[in-house]
């Protein structure tokens, strides 16, 4: 089976506070580049896969660093567009302890936000693929986003492609006069496999456990809770074979208990929970999941409970690697699978 990935979506320069500052503090910014479908193609490309990174981006130097940094990675970027004024920004502080992390963004405007129908020839997109990944993230840019991204996953599913997504929902960025709710049912509807937790769930589609508050988790959380959740969704978009859950319990902003639940076929799957108790950081946790989703799926495709419990390592693992990227390979994630987590130098 051919294993050739498409993402699309925004990716942007992230500027991060050094260390633990607040934005008050830096004289400096450490620059890199990260957005949510661009990473799970990083993800992706690390384990081996043929992986291209869907976008569009402006003719200026800031975006030929981004092309480079995707390239270094082995994300394929034939297939970016050019045009429109700018390259997306965020900026980021990093949390500590009670002190939440906090993101800005400085993105209206950007390239993909003013993306147009038509522009992208997604039949030469789509040409030897086996599956399209996007998430909720790209229809909140703007309403011309929105029509592309539907525009990609109408094609795909024309073609036979696996389509997933990540719900991704962010209040911040649905400026533009739609809601989430409005806009994300359309696009849902074209998804086999889909990814959330219970925000996103809630949010968009009113979707939530019963008796159930992320913010009082003392880092736990049960599984069994959100299987409610799953049969909800899969009922409301019958095309969805797969509904993911990611569980965070948050005990502050270092220490994180991390697992999934994935529900197919009326089955519940659970994975082992990870108490990642020194988090380096967390931003593109969830992507990192995905990509580690993405390929279980696609590596053991008769074993979902593998699959998960692949996607769980490889996000825990995230939490340690700075930036945007998952930086890990096959290997170490299947070691920490088989329950190798002392952090021991591998000389």
């Amino acid at each position: 089976m051919n294993k050739k990935v498409i993402t699309f979506g925004e990716i942007m320069l992230r500027l991060a506070t050094p260390g633990y500052l607040r934005f008050s503090q830096a004289h400096s910014y450490d620059a890199t580049f990260g957005g949510g479908e661009a990473n799970v193609a990083v993800s992706l490309a690390n384990y081996g896969l043929d992986t291209e990174f869907v976008t569009r981006l402006p003719v200026n130097d800031i975006a030929e660093a981004c092309i480079k940094s995707l390239r270094s990675h082995n994300v394929g970027v034939r297939h970016i567009i050019r045009g429109g004024e700018r390259v997306g920004i965020y900026f980021l502080e990093t949390g500590a302890v009670s002190r939440a992390s906090k993101v800005v963004y400085d993105r209206a405007g950007s390239s993909i936000a003013t993306v147009e129908k038509g522009m992208i020839d997604w039949q030469a997109v789509f040409d030897g693929a086996s599956w399209f990944h996007w998430t909720g993230i790209t229809p909140a840019l703007s309403q011309s986003a929105a029509d592309v991204c539907l525009e990609a996953v109408k094609a795909a599913n024309a073609l036979g492609i696996t389509v997933s997504c990540d719900l991704n929902y962010r209040k911040n960025l649905w400026r533009y006069g739609l809601s989430a709710s409005e806009v994300m049912p359309a696009l849902v509807e074209g998804c086999d496999i889909i990814l959330g937790n219970e925000e996103d769930c809630e949010k968009v589609f009113g979707i939530k456990p019963l008796d159930f508050d992320a913010s009082a988790t003392g880092g736990e959380v049960q599984a069994a809770e959100f299987e409610s959740v799953c049969k909800q969704m899969i009922s409301r978009f019958p095309r969805c074979r797969k509904m993911i859950v990611t569980l965070r319990g948050s005990v502050n902003a270092n220490h994180n208990t991390w697992g999934g639940v994935l529900y197919s076929d009326e089955t519940l799957k659970q994975s082992k929970r990870y108490d990642i108790t020194h988090i380096v950081d967390r931003v593109g946790g969830g992507d990192s999941f995905m990509g580690g989703l993405i390929y279980g799926l696609l590596t053991y495709p008769a074993d979902d409970q593998r699959a998960l419990d692949f996607a769980v390592a490889a996000s825990c693992l995230k939490h340690t690697v700075y930036g945007d990227f998952n930086l890990v390979t096959v290997a170490e994630v299947e070691n920490l699978m088989k329950g190798d987590g002392s952090g021991r130098v591998v000389r």
